[in-house]
């Protein structure tokens, strides 16, 4: 596990690197960088939301993902709550509700659990997707209309879930040549969100992410307490849902996720403190990842 962590740390290292060297060269600026938002959340996030549930119906599948929805949504909100109750700051409140569990998540899932049980956890990172542009937007801005039943439903990631979900539920067979375009398009999310974060990284202190001890406490929140309450609460499944359980443990485990800087960036707030925790995070997850997992092998 941890060399699976330590790759997906390389990984995010060069796309960095990228977005870093692009920004200290001008050749992006922070308008372009903007753009590059404005792609990822309204056209790349939606595609991977609906792609990840293009998949063969089964009953069986069906049952695990209801599971894993209910599931998901209940230990998002639980993470919220927490957050909300330890931290002030709406930033660091939306840093610690939300993982960064595609990106991070997905190939510790495969690597523990197989490549279909990436399924089980679909349904989280929509509804975590979805939460972070109505819920996450709303608390960190103070305009609570963001999250207004109106906002909600014009919403493209809440569009795209529901999409995803009647595409699976109602077995609406997809064209291949939708199929592709939706996987290419689902494939830039990791590059773009990382490029994005390399050049907001070259905006920021570089020394502050290691020096500021209030970033720990964050970085603490999101890799170790709120995973474990995830385990805890995964202890009320039944055993027959125990790979559902696991994939939402790993996806929940996962470091904070980059859109904290997007969304941070989006509303005009203070993105590279949000980058420095997302560096910093990235970094301590690789070793509380592993160590949760093993934490949570012994219950499942």
């Amino acid at each position: 596990m941890a060399f699976i962590v330590a790759r997906q740390l390389l990984i995010m290292f060069i796309y960095l690197v990228i977005g870093f060297t692009l920004f200290r060269t001008h050749l992006i600026s922070k308008e372009g960088s903007k753009a590059l938002a404005n792609l990822l959340l309204y056209c790349i996030l939606p595609c991977v939301v609906v792609k990840s549930f293009i998949t063969d119906y089964s009953g069986e599948k069906a049952q695990a993902l209801f599971a894993s929805l209910i599931f998901g949504a209940i230990i998002l909100l639980v993470s919220i709550i927490i957050s909300r109750l330890v931290f002030k700051n709406p930033i660091d409140a939306f840093s610690s509700s939300f993982s960064n569990a595609g990106f991070m998540g997905f190939p510790l899932i495969t690597a523990a659990l197989g490549e279909g049980a990436v399924f089980y956890a679909a349904g989280f990172v929509a509804i975590l997707n979805a939460l972070q542009w109505t819920y996450g937007q709303a608390h960190m801005s103070g305009d609570k209309s963001l999250a207004s039943p109106k906002a909600i439903v014009k919403n493209p990631l809440v569009i795209s879930f529901v999409l995803g979900l009647l595409v699976f539920y109602l077995r609406v067979p997809v064209p291949g040549i939708v199929t592709s375009v939706l996987s290419s398009i689902s494939g830039m999310n990791a590059p773009v969100a990382m490029i994005i974060l390399g050049i907001y990284l070259a905006q920021t202190d570089l020394k502050g992410i290691f020096t500021n001890p209030h970033l720990y406490v964050i970085s603490a929140m999101r890799l170790l307490v709120i995973p474990f309450v995830t385990i805890l609460l995964a202890l009320f499944l039944k055993g027959s849902y125990a790979t559902v359980a696991m994939a939402v443990i790993i996806a929940n485990a996962a470091p904070i996720g980059s859109n904290v800087a997007v969304y941070a960036q989006k509303l005009g707030l203070d993105y590279p403190y949000a980058v420095q925790q997302v560096c910093l995070s990235t970094i301590l997850s690789l070793a509380t990842l592993p160590l949760m997992i093993q934490i949570a092998s012994l219950f499942w």
